[in-house]
């Protein structure tokens, strides 16, 4: 009795190791881990969403100039198009692959070396699209933007899922907006570099696609001198000593055994230990609300309209009077707003909360684009009206990073336990593939259609996701995996356990672990 009352007592002081825990401050360890973990995969991912931007007419005269030389006649106007279409919607492709075998290579190498492995791709992805003019084979960058693509799709399940099992509680957030503050970065550093000045001429733009090997090799110099998820070591790979030494470098300090414990307590809660299928995430009545918010948070993510955004920017900002040869300068503020937008969000994201910059997120872009739909309406008859359609782009694109750009791939590591976070990071990632692919296909002909309306559609959709969000995501800022699940018990019809059964749990599940060590122990001394 005094064992269950110590054990009692220990759990009602709960709120007293949480201000404990973030007077942590934050490590060297953690902040590579971060930093490079993103750099080798969220950079490479936002790189390419703007890569194929600048040198478009050189890779075309490219592809026209390889179809004279091997069928001696001129490409014509529709086979370009095409062969274009499908080196630019091909990534979209390669990221649904990607995602799709994410649980079965995180099977096999853990978190950090599926990071690793996945490294490959994208060196096998810069040589064939670095190459591909030199080899004359316009077919070497369709496979190239392919296998870039798989990389991507891989890093967007694996990276979030890396950074919310390596970060204590009280920061998760805020290691987790690396993520988006990296692919902000990438397509900000893809825009730089494909200035005229730079790479963005016809004698180098190969270099451009070269530069994607940069980053993978980087992360590969140092990724390897740093932990595995400790999350990951304990759980999948039994490891407790190689778990308690991960945490002790990511925390930098030695007593790590409430980390541990914490980590124990998830494991006790769980019906099975083992990785669990996509089927049985389907099928669990416990999880369906942590699935579906998943889903509905993901697609808004894609389908909110932020890529349809970059078809009307350089129209506009031609209405506004600014010459052609100066579009490329001013299209680079879109870029540096989107990281600005998204370091704020990573400052910030700790003291607001998640649900909070989510719903403000989707709620402002809701009402900049109804403004930039009036503006557009406008902007023949009103001198001036483009200028103010310009603002509301960059608010649009601000709006968007400040927390639906990053949000949904922390959501998507907090919302589930240790056995389906592997199957919910791919059943994410296939909704958002599938999203951005039908973003690209579907919007030309919105936009045929509706004109200067079309972004009432995803006017629509923001509005939805925000009413969405704040009726049913709770808050989980500074809240345990555990805590998270035990948000979702109601909606689920799951019931919640008191603290006395899951004290009886802590109990039991030592008692057995003692049994078993001396079992062990019994068995060693008959030997």
């Amino acid at each position: 009795m005094d064992k269950l009352k110590d054990d009692l007592d220990d759990h009602k002081n709960t709120g007293e190791s949480k201000k404990n825990s973030e007077k942590q401050a934050v490590t060297a360890c953690l902040l590579s881990a971060a930093f490079f973990g993103a750099l080798g995969s969220s950079f490479i991912y936002g790189y390419n969403l703007s890569v194929v931007n600048a040198p478009t007419l050189y890779i075309k005269d490219f592809y026209n100039k390889t179809w004279i030389e091997r069928y001696g006649e001129p490409i014509s106007a529709e086979t370009v198009t095409i062969l274009w279409s499908v080196t630019v919607s091909i990534f979209a492709i390669g990221g649904l692959l990607g995602a799709q075998a994410v649980t079965l290579i995180l099977r096999v190498l853990g978190r950090k070396g599926t990071l690793l492995f996945n490294n490959i791709f994208a060196v096998i992805a810069a040589l064939l699209l670095a190459l591909g003019e030199k080899a004359k084979s316009f077919e070497m960058l369709i496979i190239g933007r392919f296998i870039i693509g798989v990389d991507s799709g891989i890093a967007l399940s694996v990276l979030p899922m890396y950074l919310g099992e390596i970060t204590p509680r009280h920061i998760r957030g805020s290691i987790g907006q690396f993520n988006s503050i990296l692919i902000c970065l990438g397509v900000f550093t893809g825009q730089v570099l494909g200035l005229p000045e730079l790479l963005g001429q016809e004698s180098r733009w190969n270099y451009l696609f070269a530069f994607l090997a940069l980053p993978a090799m980087l992360q590969l110099c140092v990724l390897p001198f740093l932990p595995e998820s400790p999350r990951y070591l304990l759980m999948e790979r039994r490891d407790e000593a190689g778990a308690e030494r991960a945490f002790q470098r990511f925390l930098g300090k030695k007593d790590v055994s409430q980390e541990l414990e914490e980590v124990h307590a998830e494991a006790r809660a769980q019906d099975n230990l083992q990785t669990a299928s996509v089927l049985q995430l389907l099928k669990n009545p416990a999880v369906r609300w942590q699935l579906i918010t998943i889903i509905t948070t993901m697609a808004c993510y894609q389908l909110c309209g932020l890529n349809a955004i970059w078809y009307y920017t350089n129209g506009i900002l031609q209405e506004a009077g600014f010459a052609k040869d100066i579009l490329p300068y001013i299209t680079l503020s879109t870029g540096a707003i989107e990281t600005l937008a998204a370091i704020i969000s990573g400052l910030v994201i700790e003291r607001i909360g998640r649900k909070p910059l989510l719903i403000f997120g989707f709620s402002a872009m809701a009402g900049f684009f109804s403004l930039l739909t009036v503006f557009l309406n406008f902007q023949e008859s009103v001198s001036w009206m483009p200028y103010l359609s310009y603002i509301c782009i960059l608010a649009v694109i601000a709006s968007f990073c400040s927390g639906p750009g990053g949000i949904p791939f922390i959501l998507t590591g907090e919302l589930f336990e240790q056995s389906y976070r592997p199957a919910a990071f791919m059943i994410a990632g296939t909704v958002n593939w599938l999203s951005n692919f039908a973003v690209g296909l579907l919007f030309p002909f919105i936009q045929e259609k509706l004109q200067s309306f079309a972004f009432l559609v995803f006017v629509v959709v923001c509005a939805l996701g925000s009413l969405y969000l704040y009726f049913i995501l709770p808050e989980t800022k500074n809240k345990t995996f555990m805590d998270i699940s035990r948000s979702f018990a109601k909606i689920n019809k799951i019931p919640v356990p008191s603290p006395s059964q899951e004290m009886e749990l802590v109990l039991s599940f030592k008692s057995n672990e003692s049994g078993k060590v001396q079992d062990a122990a019994k068995m060693e001394s008959s030997y």
